[in-house]
């Protein structure tokens, strides 16, 4: 049994594979905060996934985290992951003792790219290259090209986020000005809206629908953000498909809505963006996908990026 976990700054999302690749067991717990407590919340949640899939602990074979932060290819350490509290921390040295498996790690992002590729190719679609963009507190990209990651020459792949795409607009974490991310991230709206709330982008939208000034502009840089970050994907790696996933796209048609009026507005203007058809390569990731636990298991399993296209073969 492979055990995928999507480690999450609220909540780590766990799936459980059987030996054809098809989830037999899923469970979501809160995420802990600080080193410590990241590493029991994982512990919990493979013991609670192997529970729920039937079988016994002793029967998980190997296991895979996704999680935020900076992962060198091919270790078990992960570092800056802010948002779980962790500077630096060796998951690998302090989970296979204990869990007397192998444990690997991948990027949450890269991560979800993976099995959002390996569910395409379940449903008899796998595209000759994908990519994954997570809208989110931030922006990233996941690049998927004949099954297999594309990491670049350092791992940057896909930061998409980073790209500055108007120098007098607003400041990045990043320390640029006018990144995608300032425009479409979670985090910077809502840090840029300032208004308490639980959902601070769903407010924003519902503000823009009543007419609010500042809302208004929000919501059209959001737009203009991730038709900027498609934009990117496309004209860069060239990929068949862009899947948006993140938080941010639990709105859905309201997002999508003003995503394709820009893209439709850059195609007005040129006969070779028209010749894209970008609003044709561009799907959400279902609501509730295991995707990042998916991906997380595959890794964690050591399997090829190929042996991802039949993932899910038998459900």
């Amino acid at each position: 049994m492979k055990v995928g976990l999507d480690v999450g700054g609220t909540k780590t999302d766990a799936v459980a594979l059987d030996a054809a690749g098809a989830i037999i067991g899923r469970v979501r717990l809160p995420t802990g905060w600080g080193p410590d407590a990241v590493t029991q919340t994982i512990l919990d949640a493979v013991h609670a996934v192997a529970a729920d899939a039937g079988a016994d602990p002793g029967e998980v074979g190997s296991v895979g985290v996704g999680i935020p932060g900076q992962v060198q290819p091919g270790s078990g350490r992960v570092v800056h992951a802010v948002n779980l509290g962790v500077e630096r921390l060796d998951l690998a040295a302090a989970l296979t003792p204990r869990l007397g498996v192998p444990v690997r790690l991948e990027n949450d992002v890269k991560a979800a790219a993976l099995g959002a590729y390996a569910l395409h190719a379940a449903e008899g679609r796998a595209p000759e290259s994908m990519a994954y963009l997570n809208v989110g507190t931030g922006i990233a990209a996941g690049i998927v090209s004949r099954g297999m990651l594309w990491r670049g020459a350092r791992g940057t792949a896909g930061e998409v986020g980073h790209i500055s795409v108007d120098p007098n607009g607003p400041l990045c974490r990043c320390g640029q000005r006018g990144c995608i991310e300032a425009f479409a991230g979670g985090g910077a709206i809502a840090e840029r809206w300032a208004r308490r709330g639980a959902l601070p982008v769903r407010d924003v939208f519902d503000a823009a629908d009543a007419g609010d000034a500042s809302a208004l502009q929000l919501r059209a840089g959001l737009a203009r953000g991730v038709a900027a970050a498609i934009r990117v994907l496309v004209l860069t790696a060239d990929v068949d498909i862009v899947v948006l996933g993140g938080g941010v796209t639990a709105l859905g048609e309201r997002l999508m809505t003003d995503v394709a009026a820009e893209l439709t507005a850059s195609a007005e203007a040129s006969p070779f963006m028209r010749s894209l058809r970008l609003g044709e390569r561009v799907e959400f990731l279902p609501p509730g996908s295991p995707a990042a636990a998916l991906g997380a298991a595959l890794v964690g399993a050591g399997e090829t990026e190929h042996d991802a296209e039949e993932a899910l073969a038998h459900g």
